[in-house]
């Protein structure tokens, strides 16, 4: 089974990344594609843009990362309440390619922060509509508190009940 993870960031130091790379880590049997949203910056999406120059090929290339895909999982960062700016625009260029960004894959939607809600706002986004855009959300998970819940030295959630229930969702989760 391939798993592609990433952080919806492009942060350097995304914590939204380090939580989808454990946690993709975390099924059995799986080799694990991390992208780095970095790897994928275009121009600030516009139809006058995209009438200009068409169809960019980066997003090209993240749509075929997607689909080589059995398993996507993705922690979502959140800025004021809602997706990051990286992830926006890549998922703009994308969508206009094809509608089904997320490919009919099943995902694993996580997301985290420093703060108590542990980016509860914009996976509550996400959760509600992603499955327009051909994502199969099969489990969702929040972890509060990022600093005080998760090693980073070490790559691993510290607090035990949020680890339990991780990987809870992830015995479970049937692709």
């Amino acid at each position: 089974m391939k798993i592609v993870t990433f952080g919806a960031s492009n942060s350097k130091n995304s914590i939204n990344k380090k939580l989808a790379i454990y946690a993709a880590h975390l099924f059995e049997n799986a080799n694990v594609e991390v992208l780095d949203l970095n790897d994928f910056q275009m121009p600030l999406f516009t139809v006058d843009l995209e009438a200009e120059i068409g169809q960019h090929e980066v997003a090209k290339a993240f749509l075929a990362a997607i689909a080589t895909a059995d398993v996507l999982v993705i922690s979502m960062t959140e800025h004021n309440g809602n997706y990051s700016a990286a992830f926006k625009n890549i998922f703009d260029w994308s969508s206009r390619i094809n509608g089904k960004v997320f490919q009919d894959k099943p995902m694993l939607l996580l997301a985290t922060s420093p703060g108590a809600r542990g980016g509860a706002s914009v996976l509550e986004i996400a959760k509600t509509a992603f499955p327009r855009y051909g994502a199969n959300v099969k489990a969702t998970f929040s972890l509060p508190s990022f600093d005080a819940n998760f090693d980073i030295q070490k790559g691993i959630i510290t607090n035990g009940e949020y680890d339990i229930k991780l990987k809870s969702l992830i015995g479970n989760f049937k692709s």
